[in-house]
């Protein structure tokens, strides 16, 4: 493409110093006078999002709030509250196992300062993975 201005002849930009020399008014005019002339149809604006009319009954309010709720329990977060002692061990290396970035030294951190999160905003099934694995090496897990 050219990065050159473009150039507009002198008629349109006489048109357009003439545009800008009209009152409101006049530009409310002229925008009718264009729509007719043009047969161009009026498209009424989209309602904004979250604006209700006066009008409606209480039930779509009531369906928006269960639409929330369902989006609300798409995301789950799996929190390890305890662990047997005797499988501490196993518990830490599950844990990094599905802890991104960590390390064993964390991983033990992390085991020692319970209850933690471990995953958030995970999806249900990859939560009950998490969840039936840490339970497998010995741990507590909640899922919310």
């Amino acid at each position: 493409m050219d990065d050159a201005p473009k150039e507009y002849s002198p008629k349109i930009q006489q048109l357009v110093q003439d545009i800008a020399n009209l009152t409101l008014l006049e530009i409310s005019d002229l925008n009718e006078l264009l729509k007719k002339t043009l047969k161009i149809q009026d498209i009424g604006l989209m309602p904004m999002a979250g604006m209700m009319p006066a009008t409606q009954s209480a039930a779509p309010a009531e369906e928006e709030e269960e639409v929330v709720e369902k989006v609300e329990k798409i995301n789950f977060t799996v929190r390890l509250t305890g662990f047997k002692a005797e499988d501490k061990v196993k518990v830490i290396k599950e844990l990094k196992n599905h802890v991104e970035n960590i390390n064993l030294v964390q991983a033990k951190k992390l085991v020692e300062s319970l209850p933690q999160d471990i995953k958030v905003n995970v999806r249900k099934e990859e939560a009950e993975k998490i969840k039936s694995a840490l339970e497998a090496a010995g741990g507590t897990v909640v899922v919310d």
